[in-house]
């Protein structure tokens, strides 16, 4: 049964999806403005507490005031579930409960599911679904475990293991939130341990594998346990994150390689580290190993193009996916080279499939850069407002500190533009897809010459 049918049956899976976020943010806004969330003294009001549920249900990073300093353990365990419920899904959270309980999930449930995921189907979602609790469990274990050795340390026992478990359910969910502001101040984030690569590169493959999508996870484990040939869609999105991981690394070193304020002043392998760690967070994770207000504005310029692609399709990352990027790269490339079919590896690639590319694309384009204006005429300078824009609409959660300065209105606007990151770009791309599906009863005029170009 395909998502096209799913209309017959009560809401359709997107309103599901924007729906279901929308409950959750609500929920997590009221728990955090309860004084009981709340460390001793501090006063936020809803609107701050909103932002801040906002930005972790739509796994993002930005914040208006520092995680720590302002909410106590429970208010923390608030906004550890919100990044993990908007980092996996609240489908999948409500499925796997429902499952649990012997309970039977419904067709409906099994559709707004398959189209969290990016699906157009519902076979065999709950395999998949079971698989990526599973996967999602692993890996959050063993990245707290690897923290642990360097936190427990510094730490202590149970404050390591509470630091562990925060920093690597918000890496691999691309969320970007840490705890560390009572120990280094406020906002000082990852760059406390800017030279510590147990620390950095573990958090690097966490965002890496909760970015890469878990269709990919899904394709990977069938290859190495049944010799399953990896789709072309897995195959796109591995080849262009390498690329776009190994290409930003060399861009920020080349940079930022004599910026005292950076990475300057740094050793050569810590260098590289730190290239790699910035290179994987630009991609909607929202850590930073460097203070990116003292970045050089070559580097802030290619973080834009960084965040703008985002991770992929039914991952924990935000942007307009690496597939999105490569197909229109590659239907320019074959347009240019006057090619009448777009194709990769061995394989055509639907006219529909790139008009949904291209308007994905256009549309965050468009509401970035409307957003963008409305801070500017707020008094913020280009360069600051496009940086915040773009992050907060690919959900990576950067900033050139900013956010705790917006005024109410450009504070409203990012946080429309988190929501639709995370759910407005899905809702959109099967908009698209259902009016295509359809055309064939709209009327059909006759053509128009229009010059392009």
């Amino acid at each position: 049964m395909s998502l096209k049918s799913c209309h017959k049956i009560g809401l359709s899976p997107t309103r599901k999806i924007v729906l279901g976020f929308l409950l959750i943010i609500l929920t997590g806004a009221i728990l955090l403005t309860m004084p009981f969330s709340q460390r001793e003294g501090v006063e936020m009001d809803f609107i701050d507490a909103l932002f801040t549920s906002v930005s972790a249900t739509c796994v993002t990073g930005l914040v208006r005031a520092d995680t720590a300093l302002c909410f106590n353990t429970f208010g923390q365990g608030v906004i550890l579930s919100l990044i993990q419920i908007g980092g996996i899904g609240f489908m999948t959270v409500a499925v796997m409960l429902l499952s649990s309980l012997g309970k039977k999930i419904s067709i409906s449930d099994k559709l707004t599911l398959a189209g969290s995921y990016g699906l157009s189907s519902v076979g065999g979602i709950i395999v998949l679904m079971k698989r990526v609790i599973l996967g999602t469990a692993f890996f959050e274990l063993l990245g707290s475990a690897l923290l642990c050795i360097k936190f427990i340390p510094f730490f202590g026992v149970g404050e390591g293991i509470r630091q562990s478990i925060f920093h690597s359910v918000s890496a691999f969910c691309n969320a970007g939130f840490d705890i560390l502001g009572p120990k280094f101040g406020a906002y000082a984030g990852i760059s406390a341990f800017a030279k510590d690569p147990l620390v950095l590169i573990t958090l690097s493959f966490l965002i890496i594998i909760g970015g890469i999508g878990f269709i990919v996870w899904d394709d990977a484990w069938l290859y190495f346990k049944e010799r399953k040939r990896i789709s072309v869609y897995s195959r796109i999105v591995l080849i262009s994150s390498a690329f776009l991981l190994i290409s930003g690394a060399l861009f920020f070193a080349i940079a930022e390689w004599n910026n005292v304020e950076t990475i300057g002043g740094f050793k050569l392998f810590d260098k590289i580290v730190v290239s790699f760690f910035q290179s994987a967070t630009a991609r909607t994770a929202g850590f930073s190993a460097v203070d990116m207000a003292v970045t050089n504005e070559s580097t802030r310029f290619i973080f834009l193009f960084l965040m703008f692609i985002g991770g992929s399709a039914g991952s924990t990352a935000g942007g307009i996916k690496t597939a999105t990027t490569t197909v229109i790269a590659a239907a320019l490339l074959g347009f240019i080279r006057g090619k009448k079919k777009t194709s990769m590896f061995k394989r055509t690639i639907p006219s529909e499939t790139i008009s949904r590319a291209f308007a994905v694309a256009a549309t965050q384009l468009t509401v970035t850069m409307t957003a963008t204006l409305i801070l500017i005429a707020q008094g913020q300078t280009l360069m600051a407002a496009l940086f915040e824009c773009i992050s907060a609409s690919a959900t990576v959660g950067l900033s050139l500190s900013l956010t705790p300065s917006l005024p109410l209105l450009s504070e409203a606007v990012i946080m429309l533009l988190m929501f639709l990151g995370r759910v407005g770009v899905i809702t959109f791309a099967y908009s698209i897809k259902n009016r295509v599906s359809e055309s064939e009863f709209e009327t059909e005029y006759a053509k128009a010459n229009i010059m392009i170009g």
